[in-house]
């Protein structure tokens, strides 16, 4: 089974009502109708095939969140393509670097997306009616992926430059169903729900696609929202009746923070996605609206989440809620004398020791570049990301433990800590804090001395920076060396 037909062969049947697509939207959501957006579907794929696209070639894609786009994801694997998403929000530098990259075969886009694609190629020009038409044919062959590979989907790049990696369609159907499986007990699904899966992350991560492939493998209707809003999302989920749903952390802070929000009746669990979920947002979350926040943890380089907790878990085991959760079923784990995390799974056992992952596999084992600890439990707890690590003469500083008690701070909003060159030591910790308010502004001297409350001499940072708000990409990630670049910049001479 392939991603295509889990929707132009769905195992259950739809009906002429059937819901395929809902936009959020504040004047009134947009609804596409399965059986339009099958037909969307099938159209583009005829149209690949007509403008000479090969099997296993790149197709990209400039869509925003739009059942377009859902169709673009569905048409091209039914083409045989391979798809890649690229964010329209990105520069025209980056989304060079990225069509250079994958090379593809063509192109899809608006015709405003497409005449900023420089390189020539095929362009398939996109209607809001889900019609499709070629707009200019490329010349030259690229050459094909490997068989089995569906997307390929860029990196989240917080350390460094995005890069690609290839996602295989079995390997992550696998891990995908085995994430149902456990959700349901092994109950298998024998009718289409009518409340949808929200989908509040871009569609241009992989986070979003591998959603919008849950929701259709689910034969659940795909509501996208193209930008969050914790109010626009409260909305969602009362009109809709959601009960359970993903939310990356940037927005879990967001509803916690939003004094508006009354209730999120009738939202019963909370999946977190794409970044580390701080425990006391998990608290505050579940403590102000009565909803279990479920953590979990995954990579785009692993194929999705590995690791995640249970209903019954949240019930049997919450003083654990800063840990990731327990690894699914066919998952195995290993750590490295230093902490290092490994994880081998359906997808890791396929990829090419000789490709661009090869320096981090070892018998089927993907180092995740994290540092962890494995309790008597099974539960994975995450110490922080190798690259992250401050190293401060030798002692290592790791920069979430650092924030959790920042937050401890009710005068704190947000903050990171990032380690900083040092001539003498490495490097050391320098904090960045947000304020809860602009009415009080923040003391130094009472923050350094929370932080000796709670912390070794060591882990305490050498200087707080108070700025308005953290500079963070599309999924909530904190863009650390902006930060450090930020100080290392200002330490320059004139």
């Amino acid at each position: 089974m392939g991603f295509a037909s889990l929707l132009l062969a769905p195992e259950l049947p739809a009906q002429p009502d059937t819901p395929g697509v809902i936009v959020a939207r504040p004047e009134g959501d947009h609804v596409t109708g399965y059986f339009d957006l099958v037909a969307g579907t099938q159209r583009l794929a005829a149209t690949l095939v007509e403008a000479g696209v090969a099997p296993r070639t790149a197709v990209a894609c400039l869509l925003p969140p739009s059942a377009g786009v859902v169709a673009a994801f569905f048409g091209t694997w039914a083409a045989g393509g391979v798809y890649v998403p690229v964010n329209p929000r990105l520069s025209d530098t980056e989304i060079a670097h990225q069509l250079a990259e994958v090379n593809p075969a063509a192109v899809i886009g608006r015709p405003e997306q497409l005449d900023r694609v420089a390189a020539p190629t095929t362009r398939i020009v996109a209607a809001s009616d889900l019609n499709w038409s070629v707009a200019e044919r490329r010349a030259t062959a690229v050459s094909p992926y490997q068989p089995g590979v569906a997307t390929v989907s860029f990196t989240s790049g917080t350390t460094g430059r995005p890069k690609p990696v290839e996602l295989h369609e079995d390997a992550v159907l696998r891990l995908m169903d085995t994430i149902i499986a456990t959700a349901r007990r092994d109950r298998p699904i024998t009718h289409r729900p009518e409340t949808p899966h929200v989908i509040p992350v871009s569609t241009s991560l992989w986070a979003g696609i591998y959603n919008v492939v849950f929701a259709v493998r689910t034969a659940s209707p795909v509501l996208l929202m193209p930008s969050f809003n914790a109010l626009e999302y409260a909305r969602v989920v009362s009109h809709y009746g959601v009960a359970s749903t993903v939310l990356p952390p940037a927005a879990i802070a967001m509803l916690n923070d939003e004094p508006g929000i009354h209730s999120l009746d009738p939202l019963r669990i909370v999946r977190s996605i794409t970044a580390p979920l701080s425990p006391r947002q998990a608290r505050r979350f579940h403590q102000r609206f009565g909803v279990m926040v479920l953590n979990g943890y995954g990579q785009t380089e692993l194929g999705g989440e590995i690791v995640g907790w249970t209903a019954r878990d949240f019930r049997e085991h919450p003083e654990k809620l800063g840990a990731v959760g327990r690894p699914y079923r066919g998952v195995e784990l290993r750590l490295g004398k230093q902490g290092d995390l490994w994880a081998r799974t359906a997808y890791t056992a396929g990829l090419d020791p000789n490709g661009r992952f090869g320096d981090r596999l070892d018998d089927g084992f993907l180092r995740t570049g994290d540092i962890a600890r494995l309790d008597e439990d099974g539960f994975l707890w995450i110490e922080g990301r190798e690259s992250d690590m401050i190293n401060r003469g030798g002692l290592k500083v790791f920069p979430a433990e650092v924030e959790e008690v920042l937050l401890l701070s009710e005068s704190v909003a947000d903050t990171a800590v990032v380690g900083v060159p040092d001539p003498r030591l490495g490097e050391t910790p320098w904090a960045f804090v947000v304020p809860a308010t602009t009415s009080s502004p923040l003391a130094r001297d009472d923050l350094e001395q929370l932080c000796r409350q709670h912390l070794a001499p060591y882990k305490v940072p050498v200087a707080f920076e108070i700025l308005g708000t953290l500079p963070r990409n599309e999924i909530g990630k904190v863009l650390r060396q902006t930060l450090v670049d930020q100080v290392v910049s200002a330490k320059q001479p004139n």
